[in-house]
């Protein structure tokens, strides 16, 4: 991917701020240790055709950053709370479906929320409206199968 210059990363930075859409790709982080294997609820009923995706496959995609995007739908507080993948669009669901010219259509994209059900739903529009979707992810799920999510350390008002 080409440099932009700065006065043009800027530009697009506001753009997207303006727009409700947060790149989080220089934020601070810190790495949180994983928290032990859980299984899903019973109750846990899947009801989307974008596929969930465990930690494996999230890891091969992960694996391929030049070829992925990964949209959180979740609302900001609850990245900052429960944390996230390194790198991410955050796009709340609510507001996908008017956001959609600001989505890559060149790369895969994996959707996040807590538990995936909003990835999901997230991953059935944005596969009919012709995005590459690899599969839904849950970042609560991720971490309970051993993968590492990063918190975003909120930057201190003064």
């Amino acid at each position: 991917m080409k440099k932009l210059a700065p006065t043009m990363t800027s530009l697009l930075a506001a753009l997207w701020l303006g727009l409700g859409i947060t790149p989080m790709l220089h934020a601070q982080t810190t790495a949180i240790p994983a928290a032990p294997v859980a299984s899903a609820p019973a109750a846990d009923v899947w009801n989307y055709k974008t596929r969930r995706l465990d930690r494996s496959a999230v890891d091969a995609l992960l694996a391929k950053p030049k070829q992925l995007v990964v949209i959180d739908v979740r609302r900001p507080d609850e990245v900052t709370a429960k944390g996230s993948f390194p790198v991410f669009l955050n796009v709340q669901a609510a507001d996908l479906a008017q956001r959609l010219d600001y989505i890559p259509r060149d790369r895969l994209i994996l959707t996040v929320s807590n538990h995936a059900h909003r990835a999901g739903a997230a991953g059935d529009l944005l596969a009919s409206k012709g995005f590459k979707v690899a599969g839904a992810a849950g970042s609560e799920d991720y971490e309970a199968q051993g993968g590492t999510i990063t918190r975003i350390v909120p930057p201190v008002k003064k």
